[in-house]
């Protein structure tokens, strides 16, 4: 399955707001997409509570995992934004 590694750009880290904003990108795509932390387990990243669960900070590097290239890229784009400004 094809995966990318990027940093969380959000300020204050992947906290409700990115989340959220990431989950409902996940949900509308209707395509599996799961994010991970260095030896953490995958979670779904259409679940604003499991992304906070992760407790990825600002400058955490986040594994993003989806068989859609398309999403994949949409989604790391999120990760990596500052999603608080």
């Amino acid at each position: 399955m094809p995966s990318t590694t990027v940093t969380v750009g959000s300020s204050i880290g992947l906290h409700a707001r990115p989340a959220g904003i990431i989950a409902e990108a996940v949900v509308a795509s209707g395509v599996p997409v799961t994010l991970a932390v260095d030896g953490g387990e995958p979670v779904d990243a259409g679940s604003a509570l499991l992304i906070m669960t992760l407790g990825a900070t600002q400058g955490t590097e986040v594994t993003v995992t989806s068989d859609d290239t398309d999403v994949l890229a949409r989604v790391a784009e999120l990760v990596a934004a500052d999603l608080d400004a």
